[in-house]
């Protein structure tokens, strides 16, 4: 289920490789004061990123958190995971809102995309 019932269910789009993604996947704890306003400016501010080309995120009914970034080229990530206000983020979630995480980071090498036609 997503926080925005109004946005539209779209996944990010297919980008001509190579690019890179970050998954992280999450366990959450009870403590969530000040989660979601963190993460609202989390998301705005990692637009500001040059290279950066999106973000998809799903929730599991038992708890597991799935968001999974796209960025054009390393130095984009870099960019991200170096963001004075991103590790100040990062310490808190660690401190306070993660049971667990954990952080994949892959080369994309092959990408397409799929997208029903409506009938006329």
């Amino acid at each position: 289920m997503s926080d925005h019932p109004a946005t539209p269910v779209t996944p990010v789009e297919a980008y001509e490789p190579p690019y890179y993604v970050a998954v992280f996947t999450t366990v959450r704890t009870q403590e969530q004061d000040g989660y979601r306003e963190t993460d609202a400016r989390m998301q705005e501010l990692v637009k500001d990123i040059p290279g950066y080309l999106g973000m998809d995120h799903a929730q599991t009914p038992g708890g597991l958190g799935i968001t999974v970034g796209y960025f054009r080229d390393a130095d984009a990530l870099t960019a991200w995971r170096t963001d004075a206000e991103h590790r100040a983020a990062q310490r808190r979630g660690r401190a306070e809102w993660y049971e667990r995480y954990t952080l994949h980071v892959a080369k994309v090498e092959r990408s397409h995309g799929f997208v029903r036609s409506r009938p006329q």
